[in-house]
């Protein structure tokens, strides 16, 4: 029976002893008595209060920290705001939550949002490093770590995992997320939501160290024409669903609470007006019991989209689509009452986004306890506590990713007697945190520099030269940096981009290296080459990079991304030897910016490149295949691959396949290699890409161990989508890939017998 209010005060007061005492199996986003207070309290609501809750205001910079704008506490005050943006420290959000529990009519408390990405106040590595690591249970890890940190701050909210697949690294959000790859992006996707949530199936909100997790953008943010952010995605259906929406719903399945709309538009119709991604997809075809929040600003861009004329009409359109809450501009709060009032917005559409607001601050526990995330004894104990620290090093050093190591000249020795370190980011804190780091601070993040003399001492002396700026021309640096390399043992080269050159509106025409670091880094390594000397070329960049000339000329590369607070000490860990390295790339490394988009899971053509007739699909001027390939990484050991097994060689469309297959590290030395299992139907009754990667696992093998490694692949990994749109299964033959990337791989066949097995009907068509 509903829940009776004996008086509007005892809002706030409902208790754990009642409402917080879930069932075991109950779902903390949609629970019973979660929604039996929701329903309760939307009865005692007037429109304006209704709306509050739908309306989230961003916070404004001071001195002493980020603060409610102007006016925003009187509308706390008045029931007309139901979180914020940007807005953290326990004592000031414990401020803004007693006047919404103890002031305001309803004495509903807020939440607070932040873009918690990759680490609070402690970072770890960029997403895109991350996903280089292949072990999700470190992305776990990074998550839960963040969010303890993080809430110990007052925020319940965090606008993470971005899950958006790239194939254009022009784009510059590709840091934020995981990478080209559909399953690689799913298992990351569903580790960072159990991290931040505590748990699958958000079993751990309530806790006051979990977060509410956003999974965005949805859908399809990094399609973007021409990698410029913003701007519309043309894709066909079948590729929506094959490679841009599986990572949602991974998301969706983990438990994520909430869904952010991303800014394009889908074949002409913008995000945050489609009831089909938000209704027909989201909610009825995942089932989706969490709530929807627009990007900051999506709801009245569509305006300059054109599908709206003024604000009014694009509330209208947002609450017909099924967004609930209004990021940072108002729309709502300025005219959707009107809207309601007037009948063009049915007041049913908003009450079910408000008793989703409601749900999920039940879920939180915030009406039992509104202060639980606002502890400033938490706040001091966690904020770089060193097991976060330790977790932000081990991070780091997994995602490290060694391209080239000719002659083996890394690990360099530590008793050197000079080390050169050269160039403009081997120094910058900001750097390396990456962007999008939160609280985090340049000036407690270890640089590269740092790294290297806290690695060797006082035994070398190590000389510091800037050599270049980093997007600017100025050939007159390089004589300093020249003489610095002619006059050490070893050098070391420090280049890529500044953290502002990746993420949102950083998209990039050029993926070389920017500025004259290109010529720099070529004058370095002539200059030190004729002492025969090691130099390395260690790379800080959010994407992928076309460095044909480095490829070549360079000893040693070291793809470093931005790797977080620990930077400089795990990239010093990795050239001296102290960590090998073992992380594989997690996106396709160009060999000029007019390969892009340059993915290893592409469709074959009628005219394969790799053809023996000259009329096919490559160029005139450079060979079509990559310069480094998905999956790609070395290590200081080396691993070898044997005994490929299938059992059975031939199943049903109903059964699992078992495969397994011999690995050995044939070095002299302990290392981590990532086995990646790709699957390649041969015939089918749509193209499907040369290879997907179905499958992979982070071993460390001690040096000579030989360890046999089993997957087991069930019906869904053979599926594929026919020309109805529905996920089957078809009979034929497969070819199984296993190797240590995307190109080096051995392979075997399975026979799939039967008739064609449908695991899922047609697909919501678009609309």
């Amino acid at each position: 029976m509903p829940l009776k209010l004996t008086r509007i005060a005892c809002v706030a007061a409902i208790g754990a002893s009642t409402l917080n005492a879930q069932t075991p199996r109950e779902s903390p986003l949609a629970s019973a008595r979660a929604s039996q207070l929701a329903d309760s309290i939307v009865r005692l609501m007037t429109l304006e209060e209704k709306i509050g809750q739908l309306n989230q205001l961003p916070g404004r910079g001071t001195q002493t920290g980020p603060r409610a704008p102007v006016g925003g506490e009187e509308m706390v005050r008045t029931g007309r705001v139901g979180s914020f943006l940007g807005i953290f420290g326990a004592d000031y959000t414990r401020e803004l939550q007693n006047i919404a529990t103890r002031e305001s009519r309803l004495k509903i408390p807020l939440l607070f949002g932040l873009d918690v990405i990759h680490g609070f106040r402690t970072i770890y590595p960029i997403p895109l490093a991350e996903a280089a690591s292949f072990d999700p249970a470190r992305a776990e890890t990074s998550a839960r770590m963040a969010a303890v940190e993080a809430t110990a701050h007052g925020i319940t909210w965090t606008f993470a995992p971005m899950v958006d697949i790239a194939r254009d690294p022009r784009w510059g959000r590709i840091s934020e997320g995981s990478g080209e790859d559909p399953y690689l992006g799913s298992v990351m996707a569903a580790a960072h939501v159990r991290g931040f949530q505590g748990g699958d199936k958000g079993s751990g909100l309530g806790s006051p160290d979990a977060l509410l997790s956003t999974v965005k953008h949805y859908a399809a943010y990094g399609g973007a024409e021409g990698g410029r952010d913003y701007n519309s995605v043309e894709l066909s259906e079948r590729t929506l669903w094959e490679t841009y929406l599986p990572p949602y719903e991974a998301a969706v399945k983990a438990g994520v609470a909430t869904v952010m709309a991303s800014f394009n538009d889908i074949g002409g119709t913008p995000a945050h007006s489609s009831d089909w991604l938000m209704g027909d997809v989201l909610r009825k075809w995942w089932g989706f019991k969490g709530l929807v929040i627009s990007d900051w600003g999506g709801i009245g861009e569509l305006i300059p989209h054109g599908v709206a004329a003024n604000r009014g009409d694009a509330g209208i359109l947002g609450m017909r689509a099924g967004i609930d809450i209004d990021m940072s501009d108002a729309v709502y709060a300025d005219s959707l009452a009107a809207a309601v009032r007037s009948g063009r917005v049915p007041v049913a559409l908003v009450d079910s986004a408000v008793k989703r607001v409601l749900r999920l601050k039940y879920a939180l526990g915030l009406f039992d306890d509104p202060y639980r995330f606002s502890d400033a004894a938490r706040e001091r104990q966690y904020t770089r506590a060193e097991p976060h620290l330790a977790a932000s090093l081990q991070a780091a050093r997994e995602a490290i990713v060694l391209l080239k190591n000719a002659n083996r000249t890394l690990p360099l020795r530590k008793d050197l007697r000079s080390i050169a370190v050269i160039g403009p980011l081997a120094d910058d804190g900001a750097a390396a945190l990456g962007n999008w780091a939160a609280d985090g601070r340049p000036d407690e993040a270890i640089t590269v520099l740092a790294g290297i003399r806290t690695a060797v001492g006082s035994s070398a002396r190590i000389v510091s030269v800037r050599g270049a700026p980093v997007d600017t021309v100025d050939t007159a640096a390089f004589a300093s940096a020249r003489s610095a390399a002619a006059e050490a043992d070893a050098v070391v080269l420090v280049l890529g981009e500044r953290a502002n050159m990746s993420g949102e509106a950083a998209s990039r025409a050029s993926v070389e290296l920017p500025g004259s670091q290109k010529d720099l880094a070529l004058a370095v390594i002539r200059a030190a080459g004729r002492g025969n000397k090691p130099v390395v070329v260690v790379l800080m960049n959010g994407r992928s990079l076309a460095i044909p000339e480095l490829a070549r000329e360079a000893p040693a590369i070291v793809e470093s991304w931005f790797l977080g607070s620990q930077h400089g000490r795990a990239v010093a860990d990795v050239l001296f030897g102290d960590y090998n390295p073992g992380g594989k790339l997690p996106v396709t490394f160009p060999r000029a910016t007019g390969q892009i988009p340059l993915y290893y899971n592409h469709r074959n053509t009628g005219r394969p490149a790799d053809s023996a007739n000259g009329y096919t699909s490559k160029y005139l001027d450079l060979p079509w295949t990559p310069l480094f390939p998905f999956g790609y990484g070395l290590s200081y050991t080396t691993f070898a691959y044997s005994n490929l097994r299938l059992f059975p060689t031939r199943i049903s469309t109903r059964d699992s396949l078992t495969v397994s297959v011999d690995v050995k590290n044939t070095g002299d030395r302990a290392g981590d290699e990532v086995l990646q299992l790709y699957l390649r139907d041969s015939v089918a009754s749509v193209a499907e890409p040369v290879k997907s990667l179905k499958a992979f696992r982070r071993v460390t093998l001690q040096a000579g161990e030989t360890r046999a490694v089993t997957f087991r692949l069930g019906a869904d990994a053979f599926s594929l989508y026919d020309r109805q749109m529905r996920k089957v299964v078809e009979p034929g033959t497969f070819t199984i890939f296993v190797g240590g990337n995307s190109i080096d791989v051995t392979s075997a066949h399975v026979e799939i017998t039967g008739g064609t097995l449908v695991l899922a009907p047609a697909t919501p068509r678009f609309r």
